[in-house]
């Protein structure tokens, strides 16, 4: 399957209208078939460098619009600092605190013991573990 093929298929899957600048963004996120985290402002770089036409307000846009359709899960590391995660499934992640790296932890890193009722009237729509981590010394 190619790239383009893939990423068709990724945005047809959650009914997302296919369009030049949508399969540009999506080709860098899914076109491989590799999961990874990517803010705004580096995947705004990487399909510049592609030769994509696509404005760092659209890449935020669209970013959005991928999560409200589900194929993209937001994890906020600070009120400023989002990144993208293409694996939708819950899992905890590690952030370096040192260089900004994101990545996903093991499935043993975080034991939940208890996750309690969500109060009357809401539900839990998901639970989000961030383990901040810094170089020793």
């Amino acid at each position: 399957m190619t790239p383009q093929d893939r990423s068709i298929g990724w945005l047809n899957s959650a009914g997302v209208r296919v369009t030049r600048q949508r399969l540009a963004l999506a080709e860098r996120l899914v076109g491989d078939g590799q999961e990874r985290h990517v803010c705004a402002e580096d995947l705004h770089l990487q399909v510049s460098e592609d030769g994509a036409p696509v404005s760092l307000a659209t890449v935020y846009n669209t970013l959005r619009a991928f999560c409200d359709a589900g194929l993209l899960r937001e994890v906020r590391v600070d009120g400023q600092k989002s990144y993208f995660d293409t694996r939708l499934d819950d899992h905890a992640h590690y952030f370096l605190e040192d260089d900004g790296t994101i990545f996903d932890a093991p499935a043993d890193a975080v034991c939940i013991a208890d996750v309690k009722e969500a109060p009357d009237g809401t539900e839990i729509a998901k639970v989000d573990i961030l383990i901040r981590l810094k170089s020793k010394g």
